[in-house]
C-alpha cells in the first residue's frame, strides 16, 4: 500500500514519543520511581520494550509502502499497551501516588490516541498500483 503523509506522520510521531518515553523510563527509572511510586523494575522493563518498538515504528513510518499487516500490528500493540496500562491500575498491580497514576493514565491516553490516528490514517491509504 502507498502510505499517506498522515499515516507516515502518525507512525513517526508514535516512534518519537515511544523512544523518548522509553529512554526516560529506562535511564531514569529510579528517579521516576521515587516521584511516582511506580516500581523501578516495571519502569525499566517498559522502557527497554519501548526502544526497539520505537525503532521499528520509525522504520515503518519512513517507508513509502509499509506493509498493511505491520501497520495493523502497530495499532494492535498500541491498543493493548493502553489497555494494559489501565489494567495495572484498575487491578491494583501497582500502587502509585497521584503523580504516578496520572503518568500511567496520560501515557495510556496518548498511546490510545496514536492507535486511533493510525487506524484513521490507514483507512486513507491506497493500494499499490499493479
Amino acid at each position: 500500500m502507498n502510505a499517506t503523509p498522515f499515516l507516515r506522520r502518525a507512525l513517526l510521531l508514535d516512534a518519537v514519543a515511544s523512544g523518548a518515553t522509553g529512554a526516560l523510563m529506562l535511564l531514569a527509572a529510579n528517579p521516576v520511581a521515587e516521584l511516582t511510586y511506580l516500581p523501578p523494575g516495571l519502569l525499566r522493563w517498559a522502557g527497554a520494550a519501548l526502544l526497539p518498538y520505537a525503532a521499528f515504528v520509525a522504520w515503518l513510518g519512513l517507508r513509502d509502502a509499509p506493509s498493511r499487516t505491520l501497520v495493523l500490528a502497530v495499532i494492535a500493540i498500541n491498543a493493548l499497551w493502553a489497555l494494559d496500562s489501565a489494567a495495572i491500575l484498575a487491578l491494583g498491580w501497582v500502587a502509585p501516588n497521584a503523580l504516578g497514576t496520572g503518568f500511567v493514565l496520560a501515557q495510556a491516553l496518548v498511546v490510545a490516541s496514536f492507535a486511533g490516528l493510525q487506524a484513521v490514517a490507514l483507512r486513507g491509504t491506497s493500494p499499490l498500483a499493479a
